[in-house]
């Protein structure tokens, strides 16, 4: 049910006192909703940094942070492929998920004050990781919706991002004050105001449908063509070498016994790098092909870990945090236009969900492994720079494969692994 609220009314007297809500674009109202969201995440992480989080004992703390990380696994290799589809079809479905869990995730604050101190902190902070992630892919299966077509829809994503790193900084600053002066509790009351707002923008989204109808042979075979699957594999790489890097160094910073200000460069220096990366893909994908950014983006991050390998420091791990935030922007902006482009008849809204709770999964697991086992940070550098070696070595040949003989390598008798045999569709234009 699309929203024309702002439509029925004339552009007249604009000095008239009226909700401001009602002459606001879908997007907007989204944008608006997100950067809510990102300022109570914001708050949250740097609440943990000054809690019981990271102040006990590394070898203590591993099983509990382990278990949990399988926890939160569930909802999304259990839960998400039975329960996704039901919500896809719910009018208002997704609409629903960032209402409901941006109101769960402000409740779970609150409740979390008083166990800032206690045990219960660490199941507390995961309920709220795995919230904050189904908030993620219902975000993601939103932005199709609030767009005019794909015109938009991958400068949308773009344009979220930049919200996100602009609105990651402007949140640290009252939550940091409020640490120092008044310690992290108050830190995470912020965190539940900002949820609720969050909650309550939530409800000025339109009410959509993702997907009324079940997913046909055309858009499955669409969505398993080998350009698709090779880009799929590769960002899930990427997300999964983001997991590992974020418990990487909150670990190691926390077993070298690191001032609190070390959280916060590293913190920085992600936003920073998805705030460029944000920046220059649009620019990027006008004069470079998809499969070009996405390659390079992840070659990036291998040079970036290598070098790291060889200057080895916290200095060199803020540099590489930098880089892996450039890269998984830019290379996620070159995801959504391999799959405008080689998809055109999918169901973008579901599509983006489906692929979202895969690369939210990969994360995970990308988390856990530097939690399970201890890795000096060095050794997590070479990690890093060869999972993103492997990963980019991989793509380009995969599809230097499908530009040469149409299939994946291995998969000859798979027509679901062949490259679309269609015309190839300028980047930005419609087909709605």
């Amino acid at each position: 049910m699309s929203d024309t609220g702002a439509n029925r009314r004339p552009a007249v007297r604009p000095n008239h006192n009226r909700s401001a809500s009602l002459t606001l674009s879908p997007f907007a109202r989204l944008a608006r909703a997100h950067a809510a969201a990102v300022a109570g995440d914001t708050s949250i992480a740097i609440s943990l940094a000054g809690s019981l989080f990271f102040s006990t004992d590394p070898k203590q703390a591993r099983w509990k942070v382990a278990a949990y990380l399988i926890l939160t696994i569930a909802p999304f290799a259990v839960v998400g492929p039975f329960i996704g589809p039901a919500i896809d079809r719910m009018a208002g479905g997704r609409r629903l998920m960032v209402i409901a869990g941006s109101f769960a995730r402000a409740a779970v604050c609150l409740i979390m004050i008083r166990d800032l101190n206690s045990p219960l902190l660490f199941p507390e902070a995961f309920v709220l990781l795995a919230l904050g992630k189904s908030y993620h892919i219902a975000k993601s299966a939103l932005v199709p919706t609030v767009v005019k077509g794909d015109t938009e829809l991958v400068e949308a994503n773009s344009k979220l991002q930049l919200v996100s790193g602009v609105m990651g900084f402007a949140a640290s600053i009252p939550a940091i004050l409020l640490s120092v002066v008044l310690g992290p509790g108050w830190v995470v009351f912020l965190a539940a105001i900002e949820f609720s707002i969050a909650g309550a923008l939530g409800t000025r989204l339109p009410r959509t449908t993702i997907a009324a109808k079940k997913m046909d042979s055309e858009e499955r075979h669409e969505l398993r063509s080998g350009g698709v699957l090779l880009a799929v594999s590769a960002m899930a790489m990427v997300r999964g070498l983001v997991g590992f890097m974020t418990f990487l160094l909150a670990f190691t910073l926390r077993s070298e016994k690191a001032p609190t200000f070390w959280y916060g460069i590293m913190l920085a220096a992600s936003t920073v790098g998805g705030l460029t990366g944000a920046a220059i893909a649009p620019p990027l994908r006008k004069a470079v092909r998809e499969e070009r950014v996405l390659v390079g983006s992840i070659a990036a991050i291998c040079f970036a870990g290598i070098f790291a390998t060889i200057v080895s420091g916290r200095i060199a791990a803020a540099m590489l945090a930098l880089a892996i935030g450039v890269g998984a922007s830019t290379g996620k902006m070159a995801f959504d236009s391999i799959v405008q482009r080689d998809a055109p008849e999918a169901n973008r809204a579901r599509a983006f969900a489906r692929f979202e709770t895969r690369f939210q999964l990969a994360w995970v697991i990308g988390a856990f492994l530097p939690v399970a086992i201890t890795i000096p940070l060095t050794i997590g550098f070479i990690v890093i720079a060869g999972g993103s070696g492997f990963a980019a070595v991989s793509y380009f040949g995969g599809h230097r494969t499908l530009e040469l003989t149409g299939r994946l390598p291995d998969h000859k008798t798979n027509p679901r692994m062949r490259l679309p045999r269609r015309p190839t569709r300028t980047i930005g234009s419609s087909k709605d």
